[in-house]
């Protein structure tokens, strides 16, 4: 039996081929993942390892910031020198850096990176930890000289002797640089600017007498654990100490937030491959027991019983499972190298030459790579055990044409009740935290209901959807329909591949259409400014840039906007922290606010605050209830509610109940914030559109900021949701190559079943050309069944998505019509696509050699 399993591996290995490329693509993305995140995860721990002090004495961690306010928390610089006289120390360093700080050149173009990556401004002094060494020119020894890392030197042209611009939260300044300084270690993409230490303290944070963080190194013979207990004891618990393991580990957790984003969405790509590759298998294996129904009957007839026959089939199963996963290895192997390369393009200098393959990856990747052909290959194998040693003498298959759909129909029914039943509750729930997981359950269940009851359509759906074939085409129409219809086991599963990629697509797309919609609307309804000035990538940005606003010739109203994290105490004894926004009095001219009760001058009174409504009865707040605040830095205050607003507006994470206030009670509490944004309105007669020449120019100096009115303020929101599209689409094409290969393999494996059929077809005058087209057809007609229960799927998904989402404040609903007709229309083409090699194939045979086929 080994030996049989064997041959017929090999005499199958062209029509295993295809299923092979979606167990690769599997493992590929699978082992690329885990690959890439090891790689880059030893590479910086290895620098956190190397550049952590001994010990390090920081500020206390407070609030979670989860929208930057652009205070920079410091402790006293007169501790390093209290810290040199503990016992185990063998020195004490100030550390004052700063990160988003803005370096601009003589041309005013940005020196920093553009991709996300911080520009760090931090004061110059060697040790042995140093991430950068200097390489040439001369350390900077006054209050207008700077050192400039050589990675940003060479990408921006800069060279000792220019003059740089330094835009810092206390101001701006220009340096020359007088070094330039070579990294020892990974370059993690960031832009480094050193300057001398007094300079740093004054200059960045100041204060002279402020530091970031205290860096200390222990004496010989002395444990970083024992030195931080004796600086614990000397200092006690006013600041957050931590060893270099724990500083090493602390870097690396918010590091961790990066890299789990990569490989969860590798991770999702390779999920998507497994899910729609498993439906290739199930096919192929399927079609290949078929018309080796013979074959297996003459092995039952020479002795071979029912275990034996489905331990055949799954040891091919797993042959191609080992063949994949191999590849795939290799592939991912290959998948991570291109991201690292691709990282080097946005400034990560990662080695490719120090790729991590870990034990977990290979282990993974064999893991998927079984398991995926095993799963698929197990209800073939059954059918397989079923066939009996009468087959042999018989011209049988085992195609379970005739078997009825019942136990499908009632499997389909009961779980999709279940699902619909799981997005209905979602729809009606008025939590997120409820909705959501019922949103998941529905969508798992009901995507299962499509693939278990997707044969019960076929009849209904391709007979509609191929109707016209026959007026159309003739004889040739009526056979592709009937061709597809023969099988619908066969047909649901070939098209259940291209239905899961569209719904996908079809669901988020709704949902994105839907989101666009709401913050469009939400604009139009508050935003009555005519201009917002505005960082890039929504960082604060210094108040200098709010003096130049309001110096601007022609500007009426300046609005600033900051934020700060704080936690309030409820009535109901819940503890919340959130993110609040700070507003100057003229609010009223900058956003169109609609009031439950109270009204911006109440909400913006000293001491007082505004909240959202439904907030606010959901935990028991009215006006006028006081509630005790902790603002950042342990500061306490008691605010008065003297407004509720009624506004249905978005929130994100760390943004929940609406909360704003005066800028004045912001200043009071958190002093050394920066602006978010600022509002402008152009003065009475001044028209708008020479004011926002007059602002862009004004603003030149700073590029980190942006002028942008009310079309601009909607163009950028589209652009954060069009990255979520295009990993959609990402999506969507995988699925596309996927289920064109089970288009593919199925006509294929198809016309092999039916090479006496076509044979006789050829000899009553079938052309080629009409047999080509025939098998085109019934290609295209699969591939537009799949695309319309995608479709209904994605639709269903898309209307639970949104429900959610109207939780937290997006309420309109949008459908994607493009989007729509582009998916029908690409339906047709893959259709076509995938019937090329088939048809041909088909269409070249030998016809009395088809004839005595057997």
């Amino acid at each position: 039996m080994l030996r049989a399993t064997l041959r017929s591996f090999l005499a199958h290995k062209g029509r295993l081929l295809l299923s092979g490329l979606a167990v690769i693509l599997s493992v590929a993305f699978v082992g690329g993942s885990l690959i890439f995140s090891d790689t880059v995860a030893r590479t910086f721990d290895r620098l956190f390892a190397s550049t952590s002090a001994d010990v390090t004495v920081s500020p206390k961690e407070g609030l979670d910031e989860y929208v930057p306010s652009g205070v920079v928390r410091t402790v006293p610089a007169s501790l390093a020198q209290r810290v040199r006289g503990i016992d185990g120390v063998a020195g004490a360093h100030v550390d004052a850096a700063v990160e988003n700080v803005t370096v601009v050149d003589d041309r005013k173009e940005p020196v920093g990176p553009t991709t996300g990556a911080p520009t760090i401004a931090a004061n110059w002094y060697v040790t042995d930890r140093s991430p950068v060494r200097l390489t040439s020119g001369h350390v900077p020894e006054g209050p207008a000289e700077a050192v400039v890392d050589k990675d940003t030197a060479d990408k921006k042209d800069v060279r000792i002797g220019d003059t740089l611009t330094v835009v810092t939260q206390p101001g701006s300044f220009d340096v020359e640089v007088v070094g330039i300084a070579t990294f020892t270690t990974t370059n993690p993409g960031a832009a480094l600017v050193y300057l001398d230490t007094a300079t740093a303290q004054r200059k960045l944070l100041g204060r002279p007498d402020a530091a970031t963080s205290i860096s200390v190194d222990a004496a010989e013979g002395v444990s970083d654990a024992e030195l931080k207990q004796r600086i614990g004891a000397a200092l006690g618990d006013a600041y957050e100490l931590r060893t270099a393991d724990e500083q090493a580990e602390s870097a690396a957790e918010q590091l961790g937030g990066f890299l789990d984003v990569i490989k969860y969405v590798m991770l999702g790509f390779a999920g998507v491959a497994v899910l729609v590759g498993i439906f290739l298998i199930v096919n192929t294996f399927s079609m290949l027991i078929a018309q080796r129904t013979r074959e297996l009957g003459l092995l039952r007839a020479l002795g071979a019983d029912r275990r034996q026959v489905r331990r055949s089939v799954l040891t091919e199963a797993l042959l191609l499972g080992l063949v994949g996963a191999t590849l795939g290895l290799a592939a991912g192997i290959g998948l991570a190298a291109g991201l690292i390369e691709l990282m080097g393009l946005f400034g990560m200098n990662l080695k490719a030459a120090e790729m991590v393959i870990g034990t977990a990856t290979p282990v993974a990747a064999y893991v998927v790579g079984l398991g995926v052909t095993f799963v698929a290959a197990y209800l073939p194998a059954r059918r397989a055990a079923r066939v009996s040693p009468m087959a042999a003498l018989a011209d049988a298959e085992v195609a379970d044409v005739g078997r009825p759909l019942r136990i499908r129909a009632i499997a389909g029914a009961v779980v999709g009740t279940a699902g619909f039943a799981a997005l209905a509750g979602c729809a009606a729930s008025g939590r997120t935290a409820t909705a959501s997981p019922l949103l998941g359950l529905g969508v798992a269940l009901t995507l299962i209901a499509a693939v278990v009851a997707g044969p019960l359509l076929v009849r209904p759906v391709i007979r509609l959807l191929g109707g016209a074939f026959p007026r159309l085409f003739g004889p040739v129409g009526r056979m592709s329909q009937r061709n597809a219809l023969r099988n619908p086991r066969r047909t649901g599963a070939t098209a259940a591949a291209l239905m899961i990629g569209l719904a996908l697509v079809t669901g988020l797309s709704v949902a994105s259409a839907s989101m666009t919609r709401s913050f469009d609307r939400q604009i139009d309804r508050t935003l009555g400014a005519d201009f917002v000035v505005q960082n890039t990538n929504f960082q604060p940005f210094p108040r200098e840039v709010t003096e130049k606003v309001r110096d601007v010739e022609g500007a009426g109203t300046v609005v600033r906007q900051r934020f700060t994290p704080l936690a309030l105490t409820l009535p109901d004894g819940l503890r919340v922290e959130s993110t609040a926004a700070g507003y100057d009095p003229g609010l009223d001219e900058a956003a169109n606010v609609t009031y439950a009760s109270g009204g911006t001058s109440a909400a913006l009174a000293p001491d007082a605050m505004g909240m959202d409504r439904g907030f606010a009865e959901e935990h028991g707040v009215r006006t006028g209830s006081v509630l005790p605040v902790e603002f950042p830095g342990g500061r306490q205050a008691r605010l008065t509610v003297g407004a509720l607003t009624d506004m249905d507006q978005a929130t994100g994470p760390g943004m929940q109940g609406g909360l704003f206030m005066g800028l004045a009670t912001v200043d009071r509490h958190v002093p050394g914030g920066q602006e978010s944004a600022v509002y402008v309105n152009a003065a009475d007669g001044v028209d708008p559109g020479e004011l926002r020449v007059a602002l862009e120019q004004a603003l030149d100096p700073y590029p980190q900021v942006q002028v942008r009115d009310q079309a601009d303020y909607k163009d950028l929101v589209r652009q954060q949701i069009s990255v979520l599209l295009y990993l959609v689409y990402a999506l969507l094409g995988l699925a596309i190559v996927i289920a064109v290969l089970g288009v593919v393999n199925t006509l294929a494996l198809s016309v092999v079943e039916r090479t006496r059929e076509i044979g006789l077809l050829r000899a009553i005058g079938l052309s080629r050309i009409q047999l080509r087209r025939m098998i085109r057809l019934e290609s295209v007609v699969i591939a537009v069944f799949g695309a319309v229960l995608g479709l209904a799927l994605g639709m269903v998904w898309g209307v639970a998505v949104q429900q959610v989402l109207e939780l937290e404040g997006m309420t309109e609903f949008a459908v994607p019509w493009g989007t729509v007709v582009a998916v029908v229309v690409g339906s047709v083409v893959v259709g076509l696509a995938a019937a090329v090699l088939p048809a041909l194939r088909a269409s070249r045979m030998n016809v009395l050699a088809a004839i005595a086929h057997e």
